[in-house]
């Protein structure tokens, strides 16, 4: 009885070493494997000359990354839409073996011809705008997004003319938005102006559209520099555009979540990557009034909260 016992003991022992040994050659590898993947290569071209407007879709994206093990590399321009000098980082970025794009386009048929030019391609994600010849896209429905806008403004709206802002010349997706309104505008026989960029005086309108972040800024900051009084509807989810809606400074704004897109974008190029992209729907947006800015659905949208 005893021998059977100190056999047993014996086995277990003998057992015990061996797990252990067999260990000891197994986790070297297997740390050397982890350490031996490859972080996905994905370069972000932005039409900026700083990226200090996408920060939240830049946390986003790294999130995603972090993820999904990708390394990002944000790129900006030396000057402002300069489709040129996007479409050269992008052959730069290309040739020096990024693994996939992610593009805020300054012209997206042009960005998309020059990486199809290019021998060693690799995919291309769009965010904000699509093209028709190309790249996938995590982007709203444009055209929808300039409808819902402006039939907010009819719901207010009871005479004049109504001003739309027109910086398609700087942001493509803005001409999609703005036909899309006109279009509304035109039907309920209400009388729109376009312009270029608002003047230093004053605008002879009670009533304002703005179809990026960007132009509603700007918007606002004119009515506070001239004294100007009309009613704003813009869009945009940024900080100061928020805090404006909050100060009753813009009416109503469309906006999404940029958070979400940059976490999308990032998902998207990796899926690309791997063969195995899927289409995705356009990005959701709300039109959100002042008073509405505390509701919970437009603190998430609004006010995110990340880590």
């Amino acid at each position: 009885m005893k021998t059977q016992k100190n056999s047993f003991v014996e086995a277990v022992i003998l057992g015990t070493l061996g797990l252990l040994v067999l260990l000891t050659l197994l986790i070297p590898q297997l740390m050397r494997d982890r350490r031996d993947t490859r972080l996905l290569s994905l370069s972000v071209l932005l039409r900026d000359t700083d990226s200090s407007n996408w920060n939240v879709a830049r946390q986003g994206m790294e999130q995603a990354a972090d993820e999904l093990g990708a390394e990002l590399r944000f790129l900006t321009l030396t000057v402002q839409n300069d489709t040129k000098e996007q479409e050269e980082i992008l052959r730069r970025e290309v040739e020096g073996g990024a693994d996939a794009l992610i593009a805020v386009p300054a012209n997206p048929e042009a960005l998309c011809a020059a990486l199809n030019r290019l021998p060693d391609a690799c995919p291309m994600i769009m965010l904000e705008v699509s093209a028709e010849d190309g790249a996938a896209a995590v982007a709203p429905d444009n055209e929808e997004l300039g409808r819902k806008l402006a039939e907010t403004l009819l719901e207010d709206w009871n005479s004049g003319k109504v001003l739309l802002l027109d910086n398609s010349a700087a942001c493509p997706e803005v001409r999609i938005r703005l036909e899309a309104a006109r279009e509304v505008l035109a039907a309920s026989n209400v009388p729109a102006i376009e312009i270029n960029a608002l003047p230093d005086y004053r605008v002879p309108t009670r009533w304002a559209m703005t179809f990026e972040d960007g132009a509603t800024r700007q918007a606002v900051e004119n009515k506070e520099t001239q004294g100007q009084v009309f009613a704003l509807y813009g869009v945009g989810s940024s900080t100061s555009v928020t805090s404006q809606l909050e100060k009753g400074n813009i009416t109503a704004v469309a906006a999404w979540s940029d958070y979400a897109a940059g976490y999308l974008a990032v998902q998207q190029a990796v899926q690309a990557i791997e063969n195995r992209i899927q289409e995705l729907d356009p990005l959701p947006f709300s039109i959100v009034r002042g008073e509405d800015i505390y509701a919970p659905e437009n603190q998430k949208l609004l006010f995110p909260v990340t880590s």
